[in-house]
């Protein structure tokens, strides 16, 4: 029985990955090089992952680049990109739904409470959360299982009664870990990768409702659209 939802923030309720990712290549071209998204997807959906864009591009030019100014740059670039971004879509519909119905909903973000708690408020959702749940809170980050571990002690269900909604093979990998089941909902940065072990791989949440992602959770189904 699904009893509660959890939401990754980037990229699954906000299409920030694909924002954060053409900063980087720009930033890239500026240096005469071309960051392929192949090797940046292993960083999405995680914090402190081993690749790490920046080092790659110090290798590439032979220096250690000015990174304060470079990141500062980035910042308010992305803030440029962002400053009109809405949830995607099926976002909205399906946590009114939940809400309805009386389904507890948490996030579980590799991303700082500053950032995921900003976001919210902005968007006018921090009330559909019973919980946020951000790396600052837990040891490790995704794909280390601890954020959804955390997430589903606070909801009080264990991994047969939640559901994961995630966009990243980092995400899939921590619910794989904490036993719990994941939707994968691919973003144009993720939307290539291997979710050989998610229940369901959508599209899109629009259309998407609480009934669906009930069969979904049912043990022994799968759903690749």
């Amino acid at each position: 029985m699904l009893k509660a939802l959890i939401f990754d923030f980037d990229g699954l309720m906000v299409d920030t990955e694909s924002a954060i990712f053409q900063t980087w290549q720009e930033i890239y071209r500026d240096h005469n090089h071309e960051l392929e998204l192949s090797r940046y997807v292993q960083c999405v959906g995680s914090h402190g992952s081993d690749y790490d864009p920046g080092t790659e591009l110090d290798s590439l030019v032979g220096r250690k680049l000015d990174w304060t100014t470079l990141l500062g740059w980035q910042h308010r670039r992305n803030h440029e990109l962002l400053a009109e971004m809405d949830t995607r879509e099926g976002i909205r519909e399906l946590l009114l739904e939940a809400e309805s119905e009386g389904v507890p909903c948490a996030v579980a973000s590799s991303s700082s409470s500053d950032w995921v708690l900003g976001w919210l408020e902005r968007l006018n959702l921090r009330k559909s959360f019973a919980h946020v749940i951000t790396r600052d809170l837990v040891a490790r980050p995704k794909p280390a299982p601890d954020l959804f571990l955390m997430a589903m002690e606070r909801l009080e269900v264990g991994g047969r009664h939640a559901l994961v909604l995630e966009d990243s093979s980092n995400g899939l990998k921590a619910a794989v870990s904490a036993e719990v089941p994941c939707v994968i909902v691919p973003n144009r940065v993720t939307r290539g990768l291997d979710f050989t072990h998610a229940r369901a791989v959508v599209p899109t949440l629009a259309g998407l409702g609480l009934g669906d992602l009930r069969e979904i959770h049912t043990p022994g189904k799968s759903l690749a659209i």
